[in-house]
């Protein structure tokens, strides 16, 4: 078995505030442009783009999350 770290681990990764869903929008929309860049032979950028990538997306659904749960 080959042990690893996961990018995400619930028990460790704890969600501390949920964004305005406009915020979460232009930070997912400033984090693509940004990774949009990474070199994809490089494991340090990939690790960088996923890591950050995996954040806002995170923010972002929970925003949205939010916004149907006060929509309902």
């Amino acid at each position: 078995m080959i042990s690893y770290t996961p990018l995400y681990d619930p028990e460790k990764d704890v969600h501390v505030g949920v964004p305005k869903l406009q915020d979460a929008i232009d930070r997912a929309r400033k984090v693509l442009d940004e990774k949009a860049t990474a070199n994809i032979h490089d494991k340090d950028d990939m690790i960088r783009a996923a890591s950050g990538l995996d954040y806002v997306l995170r923010d972002l659904l929970a925003a949205l999350d939010a916004q149907q749960d006060g929509a309902s």
